[in-house]
């Protein structure tokens, strides 16, 4: 269920990029951008795109825990000190 959320994001975000992208050729043939601008704007998406992506990631990663927590799974770690026990 999470995989099929992540791939739905993706998928809209790679779409996103590609309208994106269609946009601002659009906006360069008729002049009223420029490539430079373009590809500035394009870069900034970019990086705003991998700091959500990173959030997104820690949030799930913290749900998860507390997921875990609270259906008292054991851990990589519990195993372990079990093992050394």
């Amino acid at each position: 269920m999470i995989k099929d959320i992540l791939y739905t994001g993706l998928g809209g975000a790679v779409l996103l990029k590609e309208r994106v992208e269609e946009e601002l050729a659009k906006l360069q043939e008729k002049g009223k951008v420029s490539k430079e601008d373009a590809q500035k704007f394009i870069e900034n998406l970019k990086t705003r795109g991998e700091e959500e992506e990173a959030k997104v990631k820690s949030h799930i990663k913290e749900a998860l825990k507390e997921v875990i927590e609270e259906m008292e799974l054991a851990t990589k770690k519990d195993i372990d000190a079990l093992k050394d026990k």
